[in-house]
């Protein structure tokens, strides 16, 4: 977490600021949020959210480091290798996250919209979201139990096709989702969608 001063604040106004900030730029992209519509969701004035952030670009940035540090400790950190069917892992993984959206919704809407419309992380991000994207990984492959898919099925190769399937799944969604504001959202019917995808899949690679 980038240490300010903004750190020393009460914690329920720190909270009001990063959710209206959070919003705010979900719904409108970097260069559209309003620092004014976001003092006045916060109800604090805009002297305070200067004397702590510079200008927007340094509060933009805690508010990306904030979420990353979310992201780890909220979803990763809670993913479970003790599952050794690979399948039933990713549903696993699919109600953590869930659970994760439910508790920090304004977290994902805002790394959605960093993602889809301002074209990715900030430059001095890219290297820690990497090393996330790296141990999120690790979870999800390790200690998988091989024995579970077709006795004609190249593991390995499994492996990729399952992760290439929910690579392209995501890729679909986010084009789908590109000219929406993400803070409106309802994301139960991709959700759904997600778990019928895991069960075809089951039928292609297992016994």
């Amino acid at each position: 977490m980038i240490t300010t001063s903004f750190n020393n604040l009460d914690i329920e106004k720190q909270k009001r600021i990063i959710d209206a900030a959070l919003e705010e730029f979900a719904a409108n992209g970097y260069e559209k949020a309003s620092t004014n519509q976001i003092v006045k969701n916060a109800g604090i004035g805009k002297g305070m959210l200067f004397y702590y952030f510079q200008n927007k670009k340094e509060l933009y940035n805690y508010l990306v480091d904030y979420c990353l540090d979310v992201t780890t400790t909220e979803f990763i950190n809670r993913m479970d290798t003790s599952e050794p069917d690979f399948i039933e892992r990713l549903k696993y993984i699919a109600r953590i996250k869930t659970d994760y959206h439910l508790k920090h919704p304004n977290v994902l809407n805002f790394l959605g919209s960093v993602f889809i419309n301002e074209g990715g992380l900030p430059d001095n991000f890219k290297k820690r979201h990497a090393e996330i994207m790296m141990l999120g990984n690790s979870k999800l492959y390790d200690n998988i139990d091989t024995s579970l898919f077709g006795n004609d099925i190249d593991t390995e190769k499994a492996f990729k096709l399952i992760q290439w399937s929910m690579e392209g799944y995501q890729n679909e969604l986010i084009a789908r989702l590109k000219s929406q504001s993400l803070a409106t959202v309802n994301f139960d019917p991709y959700w759904d969608e997600f778990y019928d995808y895991i069960e075809v899949l089951k039928t292609v690679y297992y016994k």
